[in-house]
């Protein structure tokens, strides 16, 4: 079949030439509108939050304290982030493999489902019927219907994961690829199979806990509860680390022209994902008595660092195929010539390079020192833990798929992005105002500051807790920085509505000049030279330099061990000094 004779239930990207189907497309439109709308709700939640932890501001009460954290979680966590992946797995089983969807109308069915249980959820806990945070441990309660769409939500994001891998199936028996899965659906797929193993735990979790609220059965076990949430509410996130690693590759490619250096290590990075993250969560069990030393020992000292050798691998390979992919181009100068020569103005590629490093080092080091069991149990319960998860799902996950959203915004509809000016700073100020409030958290916690609690100063209480002074410092660094992330977010809300709905149409992209509105990968595709192939003989010539073709990703990650090794004697040195005897 030729490029000019699709049938009418296709059509052809003057971008990539690739033929997209429109069923699917509207899909992927669908799944992204409903998850800017999650994204706006749990940003006004997160701006009441913030105001209420900085103590000097004290916005909420109690109450409503925790009901919008609540709400805050849900939408963040689940709503946003799983309607995104949706998007991203209905974009890569069809858009990348030129495929057909498996059963597109199932797929409205699943939609379906998943926005009403959504629904449910928010209606729950605006009301008030589900004070139950996001962990909603028992014997706290809420109302059934919460539970219910809960569990209706799962099950529309499992028909989708299965379409997902039928469309694969499609893809391989119809030979509408070449070779081998491209890499970025290979991540897709981890994701979705991570989103699968995920579901399950949720099943074994939220149906008994649903017979209970409706009084079919006399009761949860708190514990096995706490063990199969967690295979859940961990495991989740780790299905956003699939999926927004695989956009990185992709961003990597269509911004700065990356290179994968080895397909096999990528892939098998992924495999290490589906092995050990969901033995991982056991690091959110350290502090439960229900557990023996043994087995959390074995799963976060062994089982979870096979998941973070996997995040140190694409944290060393998509650096160093955006260097070398710059080097191919021609920009060959120093250590750091690549670097600087990079597209910065592109929004996609600001928040690649935000996401990865904010990702890797803030994220990564943190989460890694608080796996450790001994750091745990004096960490857990403050806001260094909250402060090491907004690095990985909000200055990690969010950035990356904000960066996606500028290139499908006119790839899938065929939009312009509105507000072209705001749009190249809104990576950076959502970036940079998370990453004050994740340093404030993370510091607020080491002098003790407890990561739930509404009122730090327990003005009510019987007997005081006082805090260093400086804990003021860092509550009032959370607020600021909730200010300008929660603006930040909604300057993104704000150009993906006017794109989507009122934005200039676009159907043709013009090769070699540069279009307000498009980003620069579309109009100015990153070619190699053409004499890549001597560039890559004489940066991989044995006397080339002791550092290899990609030297300026070796100091980098040679600063990322050292300000690992830094952090983490630090703590072990904190650590210590509970261990005097005297």
């Amino acid at each position: 079949m030729t490029a000019t004779s699709f049938p009418a239930a296709y059509r052809n990207c003057p971008v990539t030439a690739r033929r997209i189907n429109l069923q699917a497309e509207r899909l992927i439109r669908v799944n992204a509108v409903v998850s800017v709308v999650a994204l706006l709700v749990g940003a006004i939640a997160a701006l009441l939050l913030v105001l209420t932890r900085w103590q000097a501001v004290h916005l909420l009460p109690a109450v409503w304290y925790y009901r919008i954290l609540g709400v805050h979680g849900m939408n963040m966590l689940i709503f946003f982030i799983i309607f995104f992946e949706m998007a991203v797995l209905w974009f890569a089983g069809t858009v990348l493999l030129n495929a057909r969807p498996a059963a597109p109308r199932y797929g409205w069915f699943n939609f379906g489902l998943m926005l009403v249980g959504s629904l449910l959820v928010e209606a729950m806990q605006w009301s008030g019927r589900a004070d139950v945070l996001y962990t909603s441990y028992p014997p706290l309660k809420a109302h059934p219907l919460f539970y219910l769409g809960v569990i209706l939500f799962a099950v529309g994001a499992l028909g989708v994961v299965g379409q997902f891998f039928a469309t694969l199936t499609i893809a391989k028996r119809e030979k509408t690829y070449i070779g081998s899965m491209p890499l970025v659906v290979y991540g897709a797929m981890t994701a979705a199979i991570i989103a699968v193993i995920t579901l399950v735990h949720g099943a074994m979790v939220y149906i008994p806990t649903f017979l209970w609220s409706v009084g079919l059965i006399k009761g949860v076990d708190p514990q096995i509860y706490r063990l199969l949430w967690w295979a859940l509410g961990h495991s989740a996130q780790q299905i956003n680390v699939a999926a927004m690693v695989a956009i990185w590759y992709m961003l990597g490619a269509l911004t700065v022209g990356a290179v994968v250096l080895n397909e096999k290590v990528s892939r098998s990075a992924f495999v290490l994902y589906i092995l050990f993250i969901s033995m991982a969560s056991a690091h959110h069990l350290l502090v439960d008595p229900g557990f023996g030393s043994a087995w959390k020992i074995v799963n976060t000292s062994y089982f979870m660092y096979m998941a973070v050798l996997a995040s140190m691998v694409h944290g060393f390979t998509v650096p160093a195929g955006m260097e070398l992919g710059m080097r191919l181009r021609g920009y060959t100068d120093g250590l750091f010539g690549w670097l600087r020569r990079a597209p910065w103005g592109d929004p996609g590629f600001s928040s690649l390079i935000l996401s990865v490093v904010v990702f890797g080092f803030f994220g990564g080091i943190t989460g890694v020192t608080l796996g450790t069991e001994q750091i745990n149990i004096i960490a857990h319960n403050t806001l260094r833990i909250p402060g090491h998860f907004h690095a990985t799902v909000v200055s990690g996950t969010a950035v990356a798929f904000m960066g996606a959203t500028y290139y499908l915004l006119p790839l899938i509809f065929q939009r312009k992005v509105a507000f072209w000016k705001l749009a190249k700073l809104q990576p950076y100020m959502f970036a940079g105002g998370m990453l004050l409030v994740e340093t404030g958290m993370t510091f607020a916690g080491s002098f003790g500051v407890p990561r739930r609690h509404w009122d730090i100063s327990f003005s009510q209480a019987p007997f005081d807790v006082p805090f260093n002074p400086v804990v003021d410092l860092f509550l009032a660094m959370i607020g600021i920085g909730g200010i300008i992330a929660v603006t930040g977010a909604l300057s993104f809300i704000l150009i993906a509505v006017k794109s989507v709905f009122f934005g200039e149409r676009i159907t043709e992209f013009p090769q070699g000049v540069d279009v307000v509105g498009v980003p620069q990968g579309l109009t100015r595709p990153p070619v190699h030279a053409t004499n890549a192939d001597e560039i890559n003989a004489e940066l991989h010539a044995p006397g080339h330099g002791k550092w290899g073709p990609t030297p300026g990703t070796v100091v980098l990650v040679g600063v990322f061990l050292l300000a690992f090794m830094l952090y983490y004697f630090t703590n072990w040195k904190l650590l210590s000094f509970l261990w005097k005897i005297g």
